[in-house]
């Protein structure tokens, strides 16, 4: 076995189905993860807005080729071309459960629970040829998919009662204030309302509107080679520009906030109920792995991210005989919208790339 994915979530499943879809057996691929169900973490974030639809778009899901989509499923389901239509004109949001039924299909189908090994990886540790996980196995390419390090809670409500996080499981109370302004605060205005509470929106500047997490430029090859030519400083300061909370335009957003029971506000103030929806922690020094990593090979760093080449390798520790890779939110350096699906299989198919000519030789 020479290959290990360390992370059992989504963009573990994404890459794991990319490297079987290139030809890996499932004896030739080790996942290191806490959990055998790949989107159990994410569909709990999910049923705790209450997310019915993804902001993602029919090429949003796990499956290694782009096709067929998420909308051609939908079409051959019911029989219409309508999820077809929506898609050309970027108005198709698959809903939350056939994205779930999807990731289930894709984890039985790629052999999935074959190559899953519920076991914590706390250390890599580069050695001649590969990487020691834990000081013990030994694998030539590694991918790091680790998710998100934790949540986030503004550091003055740490210790009040009222205090929950939107990605925790809540109920609302008849007065809610809701800190943030990105997509989970969107949402969790909109379902305070209609439990039918007095929403106040806890924010110090406006989101952007915006239907996908980035500019969609930012999604394809031609968007990504002028962000890829940027200097160090150019880059961390679009990355910082891009965390700027935003959720998407329409009116299915709008409308229900024309009501006198939702008003906005730059501090908490008394409310019953303080629903943080302020995301996660931030930076690859919040990963302890990652933190250890960096600091024992002494890796290059720039503000909160590790640099990464195009591909999402580390540049000192990848070679023609070896690859450590970075997946989803700490791949950022090389695809901005890393923690997107799309991010999760940009980095997938690099690692590939990298593993391909060695089982070749």
């Amino acid at each position: 076995m020479s290959v290990a994915i360390v992370g059992g979530g989504l963009a573990g499943l994404c890459a794991y189905a990319t490297l079987r879809h290139g030809g890996l057996e499932p004896d030739e691929i080790a996942v290191f993860g806490d959990r055998a169900d790949p989107a159990e973490s994410w569909a709990s974030r999910a049923r705790a807005i209450r997310q019915r639809r993804m902001r993602s778009e029919s090429d949003g899901h796990v499956a290694a080729t782009s096709f067929p989509g998420l909308a051609v499923r939908a079409a051959w389901r019911e029989l219409s071309v309508g999820p077809l239509a929506r898609s050309v004109c970027n108005h198709y949001r698959p809903t939350v459960d056939d994205f779930l039924e999807h990731a289930a299909e894709v984890r039985e189908r790629s052999g999935w629970d074959t190559s899953i090994v519920q076991h914590r990886v706390e250390r890599v540790r580069a050695v001649d040829g590969g990487f020691e996980l834990n000081g013990r196995e030994r694998f030539a390419h590694v991918l790091l998919a680790l998710g998100h390090p934790g949540l986030a809670l503004p550091p003055e409500l740490d210790g009040d009662a009222r205090v929950v996080h939107a990605y925790e499981p809540h109920e609302y109370a008849d007065e809610v204030e809701i800190v943030g302004a990105g997509m989970a605060a969107a949402t969790e205005w909109l379902n305070a309302l209609e439990a039918g509470a007095s929403v106040t929106s806890v924010r110090r500047r406006d989101p952007l509107r915006r239907p996908l997490n980035l500019p969609r430029p930012l999604f394809t090859r031609r968007g990504l080679a002028p962000f890829h030519r940027t200097s160090h400083d150019e880059r961390v300061g679009l990355l910082r520009s891009f965390s700027a909370p935003s959720h998407p335009p329409g009116r299915a957003w709008d409308e229900p906030l024309r009501t006198p029971r939702f008003r906005i506000a730059p501090e908490v103030n008394g409310a019953q109920q303080i629903i943080c929806a302020t995301g996660f922690r931030r930076g690859f020094a919040e990963d302890p792995l990652l933190r250890r990593l960096a600091a024992e090979h002494e890796l290059e760093t720039a503000d909160r991210w590790i640099v990464l080449a195009p591909d999402s390798s580390v540049p000192g520790l990848t070679d023609d005989a070896r690859t450590l890779a970075l997946a989803g939110v700490h791949a950022q350096w090389a695809f901005p919208a890393g923690d997107t699906l799309a991010g999760a299989k940009y980095a997938a198919r690099g690692f590939l790339r990298r593993v391909e000519p060695c089982r070749t030789r």
